[in-house]
């Protein structure tokens, strides 16, 4: 009976040692190697922190490249989609908006919310559609906004991270 007992706590040390410290360590250890992607992919410029590669932020200058709208106001402490309709009223007041700051062939996914609302890419349809006016805002040829547009580019799935292609126009300046 005695062994028994020394049996069932040698047992149980042994399954907390593997599930509290070896497991716990194990995953520590990949975070660690992975830091970019385990700290949230943050950004920062001279020690400041810009933002994220993975959530998307508001911008509202004519001098930056908009993003997608957000259901969450671009909270990354919580996710959520819109159920707004393409007919809705909100929708066409945000697409009459847009349009009359860039023109007309207005694409979807800048008058709708991502999924999670946090989606920090834009088409490169979408990029290209504000292009001009970021161009004309900075004083900038039409022609060097496309080729930083182009070089930050996702040629694969055809998206632009909005973060990072703001980031890189203020370096053309």
């Amino acid at each position: 009976m005695k062994s028994d007992i020394i049996q069932g706590v040698k047992a149980a040390l042994l399954t907390m040692s593997v599930c509290c410290v070896l497991y716990t360590g194990a995953v520590y250890a990949v975070g660690f190697l992975a830091a970019d992607k385990a700290e949230g992919s943050l950004i920062y410029e001279d020690g400041k922190l810009i933002g994220s590669r993975l959530i998307a932020q508001n911008f509202t200058s004519d001098r930056y490249f908009h993003p997608r709208p957000s259901a969450v106001d671009y909270n990354g402490a919580g996710a959520g989609g819109s159920n707004l309709s393409p007919y809705s009223k909100e929708i066409r007041e945000r697409a009459e908006k847009i349009i009359a700051l860039n023109g007309g062939g207005l694409p979807a996914d800048m008058v709708t919310a991502s999924g999670s609302g946090l989606d920090p890419h834009i088409s490169l349809d979408s990029a290209m559609f504000q292009a001009k006016r970021v161009a004309g805002s900075r004083k900038l040829s039409l022609d060097k906004v496309a080729a930083v547009i182009e070089k930050h580019t996702d040629s694969n799935l055809k998206i632009v991270n909005v973060l990072e292609l703001n980031m890189a126009l203020n370096e053309v300046e």
